[in-house]
């Protein structure tokens, strides 16, 4: 009977602590924004598209950097997401390095979220 107990216990800590990932960390849910710039990697296989979020009278403005899978379907994913910015500076090290205001990303593995800091 403890068994049940514990193993209930510790599926509704799972589901909770998973809830809160989801509600307010999860990349995948930020804002669109407002559209600033993009840059295409040197040998075109990415572009990386920079948008800025308008936070509302009582936050700043946020940069989102949306990665654009051009050889695969066009599909996104965000790698960078940062508070206290309204302007992208983008410029590519490589195929796969990224260097966006500042912060280089390895974009095939390398996430930047202000959030995790």
């Amino acid at each position: 009977m403890l068994k049940i107990f514990i193993m209930i216990g510790l599926l509704i800590v799972g589901l909770i602590g998973y809830g809160v990932y989801w509600a307010f960390f999860d990349m995948n849910r930020l804002p669109t924004g407002e559209y600033l710039t993009e840059e295409i990697s040197p040998g075109g296989k990415y572009t990386l598209k920079a948008y800025v979020i308008n936070g509302g009278a009582t936050t700043s403005y946020f940069v989102r950097g949306e990665l654009v899978f051009n050889i695969k379907d066009k599909k996104t994913k965000n790698i960078y997401w940062n508070n206290q910015e309204d302007t992208a500076t983008i410029s590519w090290k490589d195929n796969n390095t990224v260097e966006i205001n500042g912060h280089t990303l390895d974009v095939k593995r390398d996430k930047f979220d202000f959030r995790n800091q």
